[in-house]
């Protein structure tokens, strides 16, 4: 089956079996795409909504006080989902398990908390913009606080994970300034639930 979101990784720029790291990880990588892939799937996505070609899958109205989500595209490699982000809901300090992960966010900003050993680092991701999650990489996403002007006007990303997402682990950061796992759940759903 050929999708728009294929990727023929045999002709990626970047060779993996010649790069160290990865010779030094041999079979113990959980997916043969790359974030630089995914961020080609996820900019793929995204202009795949500007075009209309997912508008079977949007809702009339966007929800305006819980995120909302939907799947684009799944198969073994890899999932694409659709986020709309609402104002005052976050995602929890979070990571995704065994998958790695890339967005390009459509519309609006996102604020993404993102753990950098000892504390976090906040960076804000405009329309257009793009990120990838390695593994081990461990964040918070909201919609990025400021002027509201519409809230019926939605700020959309579109994710994708490789393999396709099946756990997430949540985190606190301790009064110590340490990191603390708090639990870890089955999900195939993106980015977690909102709180």
């Amino acid at each position: 089956m050929h999708s728009a979101y294929s990727i023929d990784v045999s002709t990626s720029a970047l060779d993996l079996a010649a790069h160290p790291d990865v010779r030094r990880l041999g079979s113990s990588l959980p997916t043969r795409l790359r974030p630089a892939d995914l961020l080609r799937i996820t900019d793929q996505g995204a202009a795949d909504v500007i075009e209309g070609r997912h508008d079977h899958l949007l809702p009339a109205a966007f929800p305006t006080a819980e995120r909302w989500s939907t799947r684009l595209h799944s198969d073994d490699d890899v999932d694409v989902w659709l986020i709309s982000w609402v104002p005052d809901r976050s995602t929890e300090l979070h990571d995704h398990a065994g998958s790695f992960g890339a967005l390009t966010v459509l519309s609006g900003s996102l604020a993404e908390y993102r753990w950098v050993g000892g504390e976090l680092r906040r960076r804000t991701l405009d329309a257009g913009d793009q990120a990838s999650f390695p593994l081990g990489w461990v964040h918070d996403v909201m919609r990025a606080p400021g002027p509201v002007t519409d809230i019926s006007e939605p700020t959309l990303s579109v994710h994708a994970y490789s393999p396709p997402l099946a756990a997430m682990s949540y985190y606190e950061v301790t009064e110590h300034g340490a990191l603390r796992r708090t639990r870890t759940e089955l999900t195939d759903l993106p980015e977690g639930e909102s709180k």
